[in-house]
């Protein structure tokens, strides 16, 4: 068999490259097995009426982090239906604390969108929207889940500009992922620590 030399001809075809996984691509199977791990958390830290609630809260927000950090959106199609269907939960299983779930939302999303009445655009409407899930999920705590992406985020940016210097100032960093990541922490964290959570 007559060797391969297409690596020395320089007008031989290219062979396609076959790339596995795009950079910040999240396989399903990681993504079915975060879901599963949240859900066990949330079946050994609450009652099955929060259990039901957390689920339907985690579920979304791991798979809106992924599309985030993948192709750096939050599609409407998910987080729309999604914060609805939350909202309804808490409304039917706890009617006592409606103000909770239909106020904190509104006013964590209207916090998030004033910059842009300003001509500031630091975040996406998709992070808005994802504050008004959170906000269904945690009621007011959807501001400590703000306060820890936040701080989760301050020293990823740091290290991005460290690395990339000042070209790294125009880089984008999604924030929703680090939402998500703020969420689950006000969501487990109290029950795990014995506080009283949201």
């Amino acid at each position: 068999m007559a060797p391969d030399t297409s690596v020395l001809d320089p007008v031989a075809p290219a062979r396609p490259v076959r790339i596995e996984h795009r950079p910040g691509h999240v396989p399903a199977a990681l993504l079915a097995a975060a879901i599963v791990a949240l859900v066990s958390a949330a079946l050994a830290s609450f009652a099955l009426d929060r259990v039901f609630v957390a689920a339907l809260l985690a579920g979304p927000l791991v798979v809106l982090s992924s599309i985030d950090l993948e192709r750096g959106i939050i599609p409407n199609r998910i987080v729309g239906p999604a914060t609805a269907i939350v909202l309804l939960a808490q409304l039917a299983l706890f009617p006592e604390r409606a103000s909770d779930w239909l106020l904190a939302p509104l006013v964590a999303g209207a916090l998030l969108a004033a910059p842009a009445l300003f001509g500031r655009s630091w975040l996406g409407m998709g992070d808005v929207k994802l504050a008004l899930l959170i906000g269904a999920g945690l009621g007011w705590g959807v501001f400590g889940a703000l306060v820890v992406a936040s701080l989760c985020m301050f020293p990823v940016a740091l290290l991005m500009l460290a690395r990339g210097g000042v070209a790294a100032r125009k880089a984008t960093l999604p924030f929703g992922p680090f939402m998500s990541i703020g969420a689950i922490v006000v969501l487990f964290a109290p029950h795990l620590t014995g506080l009283p959570g949201s």
